[in-house]
């Protein structure tokens, strides 16, 4: 707009070249924008794609996960626990599946789901019923799985949903004011105001003392421009969403862009132990059954090659029958692998028997049964879980708990999750009726007068324990020996034993190893008992989920920042309590995504030191790149406002300050964003969060080297303008001498500890693009005769820019020696 009144008062002045150009400026420094804005609404774009909710669905009979938007009409998509539903379906098999409708409905207590019955008609379903009230067949797009599991048909998607009916959208990344940016608004405003005093003041003095009022005018909005730092917001709006957008290709999802300012200050790293710590790959590498009286224990690892013995089959056969047929869990997966390697030919494998019944684990049971029904209707029970659990539901004496838990202390030890399994008594046949039919989708029974209604009511059996190892990342101990070198605690975070939880926490070298809270001392302490312990604890065993939010709220207590991770739906609390939520993409349910800022598209513990590091870059170059903004402004208003204090002639003209918005905008921008990491980036405390990005020191920065320049080009000018030289002379080479200084100044913020010379070795392709552009652009200025007319200047001979580059060099000279003493300083103290 500045650029544009200049243009109109230059065709008032008759001058219409000069008007022209000033325009064309305008239409160059728009596109610059407008190019901008399109990179950083294409980031946001990837974005909103990427953490677009995802489906599960059946396709030509394999599971698929795919964008929920992929899903079409007719499609099988599974629901479970923790999921959004993708599309308006009917159900064909479900077990215990409840679901919160409150999006649709506003009511907050979930609703019940059965299964279609046979005689229903889908089509007349979907058409009749809505959401709301207990025992439908159908689901509905947008709604949350709380509960349970299930198999639907699609039928109905995007605005043939309820919810697309009712025009309700679900946005996962929304646009909302960060602390940086309500600093910048302030800051910025404050700076207008004092700018439109000083250039009122210019255009009264210019137009008092030399009765020219136009130029008067000319003169305060050259200072308006140079005064105004209008690219601090834009630097602030490029640098989050570009920043979100290299999250994304770390395989780190940002679901709310002003994490990207808090990363750079977590002082303690909550992370689960299986999964992000390990490979979550798991395999069976123990055994142990009891005969008679006497234990028996079997490394599965040390026999490969060698026939199972006869006595471990029965306890691998009911720990296959106690899991589902396509299992996603780790361990179901490992179960279900060595009874193909060593039961394949056995009696052992039941491909052909149903599954009627599943009773899904719980808070209060952490263990799990199936019932399942052979060909001749005979029924079978088997159930696995927590040891502890199992040792429950079979009702172990006191004494055989103790043998039980010294046999899981010694597996635990080698480092393995530990499951206990069981059998349940026969319990007859069930009426034809329910028998299953083998067309269509499989279909649980939801309940039955002959089953029990809880796992209690069954009589079990112990058949063994079974202990399955998870290797460790190897990604893992390096990272956690840089956040120690960061300043940053890791907490580790699991369900297992504590000796589990230590023999991993050596391998990865967390610390210390002797200090471990258990899930059942955190029910009994007290809040300042907690707040105590905590502060030198960073291992915590036979943790539920519920009681993550118990160590996050502590640990914000103790005045830490707090980064967590989870994946289930009673993790939401803890992430969204969190500092930083970082939610597991692959394993992760759909609500822990939504309650999370960050979502790691691969589980692995590296990727979140990775993010932490990329934080702490991006706010490194944020304030490098406002550094530079607010001291090449410094010059540009000097350059203004003194020849008017003084009576010189004007050095900087509004067509000069748009060149230099040319060089300005990009390199506050795109090049500082570029910059690679400084490298003592995590070898640096975490930052204050309440540090201000404009802090005492970057301001003292900036103004210095913005005062240096301006004294620099002020000799200049006064030297040539007081030597007989003319006015076009002085500011042909004070003007020149600007340009070098600004480029200088780019090359010499790239970094606050290397020199320039040590940062020409860091790629960064941007910089010499504007570089390379600035030099060719004043090249062109300087010996094309038509643009020289109309940037007033004369011709400038070599000696005249040689002064111009050694004094633009000068201008920044000092800072670099700063740098060497810096880091002279810092190694002595060393």
């Amino acid at each position: 707009m500045l650029l544009i009144a200049c243009g109109v008062i230059y065709l008032f002045l008759g001058d219409a070249q000069e008007a022209l150009i000033l325009l064309g400026f305008v239409f160059f420094i728009i596109g610059i924008n407008l190019y901008q804005e399109q990179k950083t609404e294409r980031s946001l774009e990837a974005l909103r794609d990427l953490s677009s909710p995802r489906a599960l669905v059946i396709r030509d009979g394999e599971r698929q996960r795919i964008a929920g938007r992929e899903v079409v009409q007719g499609d099988l998509i599974v629901v479970e626990e923790g999921d959004r539903v993708p599309a308006d379906a009917i159900l064909l098999w479900s077990t215990h599946l409840t679901i919160d409708e409150s999006l649709l409905t506003g009511e907050s207590v979930p609703v019940r789901k059965r299964t279609i019955h046979r005689e229903e008609d889908p089509k007349h379903l979907s058409a009749t019923l809505r959401p709301g009230g207990d025992d439908l067949p159908t689901v509905y797009s947008g709604t949350l799985a709380v509960q349970g599991q299930g198999i639907a048909q699609v039928q109905a998607t995007g605005i043939g949903t309820e919810m697309g009916k009712i025009g309700k959208a679900l946005q996962t990344v929304e646009p909302e004011d960060t602390v940086l940016q309500k600093e910048t608004r302030r800051i910025v405003g404050k700076l207008t105001i004092i700018a439109l005093a000083i250039c009122a003041a210019v255009v009264v003095i210019y137009g008092l003392t030399r009765a020219d009022w136009l130029h008067g005018f000319l003169a305060g909005l050259a200072l308006a421009m140079a005064i105004l730092p209008n690219e601090i917001p834009v630097v602030l709006a490029i640098f989050l969403a570009l920043g979100a957008w290299r999250f994304s290709q770390k395989q780190v999802l940002t679901r709310r862009i002003p994490v990207v300012e808090t990363l750079g200050s977590a002082t303690v790293l909550c992370v689960d132990k299986t999964g992000t710590l390990t490979l979550n790959q798991m395999a069976v590498k123990q055994l142990l059954v009891y005969s008679g009286s006497n234990a028996y224990l079997y490394d599965v690892t040390l026999h490969e090659r060698e026939p199972l013995p006869e006595v471990l089959h029965p306890l691998i056969e009911f720990g296959i029958l106690a899991s589902r047929k396509d299992p996603f869990d780790p361990m179901e997966k490992a179960l279900q692998q060595i009874g193909w390697d060593y039961l394949a030919k056995t009696e052992h494998l039941h491909s052909d028997w149903q599954l009627l019944h599943e009773y899904p684990l719980s808070t209060d049971l952490l263990a799990m049964s199936c019932v399942w029904e052979s060909l001749t209707g005979e029924l079978t029970v088997a159930a696995k879980g927590a040891p502890e659990a199992i040792a429950d539901l079979c009702h172990f004496s006191p004494i055989q708990q103790q043998e039980l838990v010294e046999q899981i202390q010694a597996m635990a030890r080698e480092g393995l999750r530990v499951l206990g399994v069981a059998q349940g008594r026969k319990i007859g046949t069930l009426p034809k009726t329910h028998a299953l039919e083998s067309s269509g989708p499989p279909a649980y029974l939801e309940s039955d007068d002959r089953l029990p209604v809880q796992q209690h009511d069954f009589e079990f059996e112990f058949v063994g324990l079974i202990g399955l190892e998870d290797p460790v990342r190897p990604t893992v101990a390096p990272a956690i020996a840089e956040c120690y070198g960061a300043g940053i605690r890791v907490v580790m975070i699991t369900g297992d034993y504590p000796v589990t939880a230590q023999n991993i926490a050596r391998q990865i070298g967390l610390r210390p190893l002797d200090k471990v809270i258990t899930g059942r001392e955190l029910e009994q302490m007290g809040e300042s008992e907690l707040r105590d312990r905590i502060q030198s604890t960073n291992i915590f065993a036979r943790v539920v989920p519920e009681q993550k939010l118990l160590i996050v709220n502590a640990l914000k207590r103790s005045g830490e920042i707090v980064a967590m991770t989870g994946d289930g739906v009673n993790d939401a609390p803890a992430l969204k309590s969190a500092h930083i939520g970082i939610a597991m993409g692959e394993r992760g349910t759909d609500v822990a995504r939504e309650s999370a800022d960050l979502v790691l598209l691969k589980d692995d513990f590296s990727s979140i030191v990775e993010s932490v590091k990329l934080g702490r870059r991006i706010f490194d170059n944020l304030k490098k790149g406002m550094a530079y903004t607010l001291a090449v402004h410094v010059p540009i208003a000097g350059m203004s406002l003194i020849p008017v204090m003084f009576g010189w002639p004007l050095v900087l003209l509004p067509i000069h300050i748009a060149f230099l918005h040319l060089i300005i905008d990009p390199a506050c921008t795109v090049v500082f964003e570029a910059e690679p990491a400084e490298s003592d980036i995590m070898r640096r405390p975490p930052r204050n969060p309440k540090e201000p990005l404009f802090s005492r020191r970057t301001l003292r920065l900036a103004l210095l080297q913005g005062i240096s320049v301006l004294v620099v080009l002020v000799i200049v000018f006064a030297i040539a303008y007081s030597n007989g030289n003319s006015e076009f002379d002085a500011r042909a080479l004070a003007f020149t001498t600007l340009i070098i200084s600004n480029l200088a100044m780019i090359l010499t913020n790239r970094s606050w500890s290397r020199t320039i010379p040590e940062m020409l070795q860091a790629p960064n392709q941007a910089l010499w693009w504007v570089i390379g552009g600035g030099l060719l652009f004043l090249g062109l200025v300087l010996y094309v005769p038509l643009l020289r007319h109309l940037f007033s200047f004369s011709l400038l001979h070599t000696d005249d820019l040689l002064v111009s580059l050694v004094s633009g060099v000068v201008s920044i000279f000092w800072f670099e020696g700063l740098k060497l003493w810096n880091r002279r300083n810092m190694n002595s103290q060393k």
